[in-house]
């Protein structure tokens, strides 16, 4: 039976594990494969490990950091960042992840994604859709580039563009909700989710496990992802990797 994923997502920067607030101001919280190392023993659902500056930078994929990230992974595995044609992608997949996640490259040539799926299946291919709100008028923006280049697409005509293509996933990321802790932007996802039917998975805003238990009760079946819940614990935000029960789990569901 299909149920809800609950989805640490990890950011790395200069090869540790950092976290942001609203795409700004990283700070370091510790190391990739020690985190890995306590999500293994916490028994998480899910990975998403995304380098947030390689496309920036214009630096392919770091393969022997995802090397070590896979070999260390006890659970399916996302890796995102730099990734620009089928062979990195082919590569990522060899190396252990389960998919791999595109923003930049997929904004620039959706083509791209049809052609990585063709080589690695449509289900391991996920498109990180990174927005933030118009000031005027309503609606969203995309952006790219670690949230520093703004796209000329429209959100609903590339959701329904990708869900025509085939990907596997969409990842709908809210700027303006990242790290911030207070709750997920439902408004977006309910503008996503009457577009398309493809899985979707929502990052941004979640400060405790009741806007994950929230957002399970409104869509159902969706992909729940955090940062900040997972690695800080109460209102000094103190570095602790942490992640719900079985229990607890059970109650979201």
């Amino acid at each position: 039976m299909l149920r809800s994923r609950i989805i640490p997502c990890l950011l790395v920067q200069n090869k540790g594990l950092v976290k942001t607030v609203n795409f700004k101001n990283p700070k370091y919280v510790g190391d990739p494969i020690n985190a890995v190392k306590i999500f293994n023993e916490k028994e998480v659902d899910e990975l998403i490990v995304l380098d947030i500056d390689a496309t920036r930078e214009k630096r392919e994929p770091d393969m022997q950091m995802i090397k070590n990230l896979a070999d260390e992974c006890r659970m399916p595995f996302c890796y995102g960042g730099g990734i620009k044609n089928v062979e990195q992608a082919r590569q990522i997949i060899c190396l252990g992840a389960e998919k791999v996640a595109l923003s930049s490259s997929a904004l620039d040539n959706l083509e791209l994604c049809k052609e990585i799926g063709s080589i690695i299946g449509n289900q391991s291919v996920v498109v990180v859709i990174d927005v933030k709100k118009k000031k005027l008028f309503g609606g969203y923006d995309i952006y790219s580039h670690n949230g520093k280049k703004k796209s000329s697409w429209k959100l609903v005509d590339l959701v329904e563009k990708l869900e025509n293509i085939g990907v596997g996933e969409i990842v709908i990321n809210s700027i303006d909700n990242d790290g911030a802790m207070g709750g997920y932007d439902i408004n977006l996802v309910e503008k996503i989710r009457k577009i398309c039917s493809m899985p979707i998975t929502v990052l941004g805003g979640a400060g405790s496990l009741n806007d994950i238990q929230n957002l399970i009760s409104k869509f159902k079946v969706i992909g729940v992802a955090a940062g900040s819940l997972f690695v800080f614990k109460g209102k000094y935000r103190a570095v602790l990797i942490n992640y719900p029960n079985r229990q607890e789990r059970k109650s979201l569901y």
